[in-house]
């Protein structure tokens, strides 16, 4: 008996239209097109779910950096008081305090000037 595929190959080209969707031209109607895009997307998606975790570690950096210069320290001068002073705070929370709540991130750096010295 014959076996006809129409059905299996429709079946897989809605699935790639369906990944496809929101990408541009030739990439949401013709299957190959569509094959081309969905597999560099994936890529571009497995690389950046690295990248992303690099990026914000570097904005927090920035935050904090910005914030410990406000208060006379540099950011690694306030890491190192920091860490000898066995403040237990990671980099995420000290970038919202520098952020968003100026005062306790103050309060976090005198208490620090305050055990250093």
């Amino acid at each position: 008996m014959r076996v006809k595929r129409g059905v299996t190959a429709r079946k897989r080209h809605k699935k790639l239209r369906k990944a496809a969707k929101g990408m541009q031209h030739n990439r949401t109607s013709s299957p190959r097109m569509a094959r081309q895009g969905v597999q560099r997307a994936m890529q571009y998606q497995y690389r950046d779910r690295r990248n992303r975790k690099r990026d914000f570690r570097r904005l927090w950096i920035t935050r904090i950096n910005a914030g410990a210069r406000e208060h006379g320290l540099s950011y690694s001068q306030l890491m190192k008081k920091l860490n000898d002073a066995d403040v237990k705070l990671d980099r995420k929370i000290l970038a919202h305090l520098a952020a968003t709540e100026p005062h306790a991130f103050k309060g976090v750096v005198d208490s620090v000037n305050k055990s250093s010295k």
